[in-house]
């Protein structure tokens, strides 16, 4: 038994999350996956209702019981310092200790891209963004708040722990994946102290990867390199702060957030996985939500579980949509998100079960 936990979050990660929890269900009944899932209701209502955002004794049960968390999204204008937002998830990645943040950038079909002459074959990349440090930490302080002389400071903390093992795991998935080419992203020009590190780390994993080819880009010219030459990259290693920024240009050339999945990970543990959009209040329960990030993302759980012909199948299925256009509005499609997703299903069925 597999057990996975669904947070579907506020707004439309209500919808979305429940299009990807009908998936992984059917998947199980078809294969003989073995999954149970179980729903969870930490969010903004329960936060508003009685305070609650993520206990430690649910995190503890989450890692001693379950596989992996399908997470919708989190976010509700009733809590305008988004405080619940952060507290549930930083609790999770810090915790949990999901130091692997996986985002592939892929393009579903060429007319969802505005970069003219490219197309599916040059933009399909993987970031490995470390999740666990960098300014997100939240280390540093303001001083003299609102006078003339305020000062604001935020840290960037890297450990050599932390740039190592996430730069191993890109360097591994690379050569799992037969990727020659793995690219470091930093701007140690700029920031000598935390670059230096990722650098002498970097250089000091080459002779343990004579296999792969090692490169490095700053990451100004690597953001630029991938509008004017996306087919470059195929894997990329980056801090937090540079992996945030980088990734939502991806999407931005890879058709939008409604396309774009996440995985968190600590490689052999629990995994977190979410679609990258928001909850979108202004469109909640309008059916307006492209749930296809989350059948994504829930492509790149079935692979954390060891499911990877079930994750090809979804993906299949994902084309197929693609192709037939029954996709919502953002997408250029005219249907609700559970036509979309009853499509994806049956979809999934068809292949699942010849």
């Amino acid at each position: 038994m597999t057990r996975i936990a669904v947070i579907p979050g506020d707004g439309i990660g209500k919808e979305v999350a429940e299009e990807g929890a009908l998936l992984l269900q059917e998947l199980s009944e078809i294969r003989g996956l073995g999954f149970e899932l179980r729903h969870f209701d930490y969010g903004a209502d329960r936060y508003l209702r009685d305070g609650t955002t993520l206990p430690k004794e649910q995190i503890e049960e989450f890692r001693r019981d379950y596989r992996a968390i399908l997470f919708g999204a989190v976010g509700d204008p009733r809590v305008p310092d988004g405080r619940h937002a952060r507290e549930i998830l930083l609790a999770l990645r810090f915790e949990l200790d999901l130091y692997v943040n996986l985002r592939p950038v892929k393009l579903w079909a060429d007319r969802f891209t505005p970069l003219r002459g490219k197309g599916t074959k040059e933009i399909d990349m993987v970031f490995f963004r470390e999740n666990t440090e960098g300014v997100y930490v939240d280390v540093g302080g303001t001083f003299k708040q609102g006078t003339p002389d305020e000062v604001a400071v935020n840290e960037d903390v890297n450990t050599r722990k932390g740039v190592e093992r996430i730069c191993r795991a890109a360097l591994e998935y690379a050569r799992k994946k037969g990727v020659r080419t793995v690219w470091m992203s930093d701007k140690s020009n700029a920031m000598r102290h935390a670059g230096g590190l990722w650098q002498r780390v970097w250089k000091e994993l080459a002779a343990e990867y004579p296999d792969l080819e090692l490169r490095h880009m700053y990451v100004d010219v690597l953001a630029m390199q991938m509008v004017l030459r996306p087919e470059m990259f195929k894997v990329v290693v980056t801090n937090n702060l540079f992996g945030d920024i980088l990734t939502d240009l991806g999407a931005g050339i890879a058709g939008g957030l409604g396309f774009a999945a996440s995985a968190n990970l600590h490689p052999g543990k629990i995994g977190l996985f979410e679609p990258v959009h928001g909850s979108a209040p202004d469109i909640a329960g309008q059916g307006k939500a492209n749930p296809i990030a989350t059948f994504l993302t829930c492509a790149l759980m079935l692979e954390h579980l060891g499911c990877e012909e079930e994750a090809r199948i979804v993906e299949r299925a994902v084309e197929a949509a693609v192709a037939e256009n029954c996709l919502t509005p953002d997408a250029g499609g005219d249907k609700t998100t559970r036509q979309v997703g009853d499509f994806v299903r049956a979809q999934v069925r068809r292949m699942a079960t010849t």
